[in-house]
């Protein structure tokens, strides 16, 4: 198993999304790329702390690939918008993708010079090596399975039926 953290704006959204994509063997929800160790949902959207909003996935990359993981990542998220993804503004919504393994640095970086071509200068999703992600509070994992009618931004159609489990 593999694990890659996304910041993709709201987290319930993101985490909802892969929760249906075979290959996907678990999601958590929490906070990455900050300022401070055990951040609040609370500090972080008043901006004492300076993370990200975030999902942990973990999958089975004999299942679906990182390369998937990211097409999936970049059908839902807008990566030229700035601290801003549907109607949620700030920071804390930025886009990231947080690796743990030195070598997907280099699959990542090449998958979006391909996709972005000649706009990869405009995209604002940050690429860095996961630091410091750290689980939200357990109020907001699998937030969207718990509350169905929740908030969303992300468009779960997007998956394709055989993508989904």
């Amino acid at each position: 198993m593999k694990k890659i953290i996304l910041a993709g704006g709201c987290f319930w959204g993101v985490e909802g999304y892969f929760q249906q994509l075979k290959g996907v063997v678990d999601t958590s929800v929490g906070y990455v790329d900050g300022n401070k160790k055990n951040p609040t949902y609370r500090e972080v959207c008043d901006g004492t702390a300076t993370h990200a909003e975030a999902m942990e996935v973990t999958y089975d990359p004999e299942i679906i690939t990182l390369e998937n993981v990211l097409d999936q990542f970049f059908r839902i998220i807008d990566p030229f918008s700035r601290n801003r993804q549907g109607h949620d503004i700030g920071r804390q919504y930025r886009t990231g993708i947080y690796f743990n393994d030195e070598e997907d640095e280099a699959i990542i970086k090449s998958f979006m010079n391909h996709l972005f071509k000649d706009q990869i200068k405009r995209v604002q999703t940050e690429v860095k090596k996961n630091l410091d992600y750290e689980l939200a509070e357990s109020y907001h994992q699998d937030y969207l399975k718990k509350n169905p009618g929740g908030y969303c931004h992300v468009d779960m159609s997007l998956a394709k039926p055989e993508e989904k489990k």
